[in-house]
């Protein structure tokens, strides 16, 4: 997830994470009573429409910059019994242990803030599962996981550009009767439909 916006590039087209970067920077805003209910739905419908870099940093021309976030170097999550679910907006540590005993731990990538270049993940799984949801800028590396009656499963990013990672992921540790399952973000309708081939799409009508 990108943490800004490109300074002096004003004419650079937007991504959904630039637009969703911005949607969360203006609802803290009015979570700070920064904005009202109206500036803030005028603000959220022009960055959810918005096509350059320039278009969104003018909805935030006067709200202050965010605060450095609070990086951890350790984060612990284990499941026993239960299931875990990091997602959504969270700082990504350096280093991750993560245990799943009869339970299940799922770890969101996709909106998250990359602050080092390179993620460390000990994992440790019995009768449980581990699932990492990656976007296209993220490189999991699980070769050196030791499997004992269970499956380890990567992802490769289909259309990759061939841009250099933001952050590199690298998964050591033990599976023994469990998964330990690496796959990207589902699409949107809209990007499933847009993905389909032109003759097999429902036309729309005027």
């Amino acid at each position: 997830m990108s943490e800004g916006l490109e300074p002096g590039h004003a004419e650079l087209r937007a991504s959904h994470e630039d637009r969703d970067h911005v949607v969360d920077r203006l609802r803290d805003a009015a979570g700070d009573g920064r904005l009202n209910a109206q500036d803030l739905d005028e603000r959220l419908e022009l960055a959810l429409t918005a096509r350059t870099h320039g278009e969104l940093r003018a909805l935030l021309r006067d709200l202050p910059a965010p605060a450095a976030p609070d990086v951890p170097e350790l984060l612990r999550l284990e499941a026993r019994q239960g299931n875990i679910e990091r997602a959504g907006s969270w700082v990504v540590p350096r280093r991750l242990e993560v245990e799943a005993h009869s339970g299940n731990v799922v770890i969101d990538f996709t909106r998250a803030t990359l602050v080092h270049p390179v993620l460390d993940i000990e994992v440790t799984v019995s009768h449980g599962n581990v699932r990492l949801i990656v976007p296209p800028e993220v490189e999991v590396d699980i070769g050196s996981v030791t499997v004992r009656s269970g499956n380890v499963r990567p992802y490769r990013a289909r259309g990759a550009t061939g841009a250099p990672a933001r952050l590199r992921v690298a998964v050591t540790g033990s599976v023994r009767h469990g998964n330990v399952i690496v796959r990207g973000p589902r699409r949107s309708f809209l990007e499933w439909l847009l993905r389909r081939p032109a003759r097999s799409r429902p036309q729309l009508l005027p």
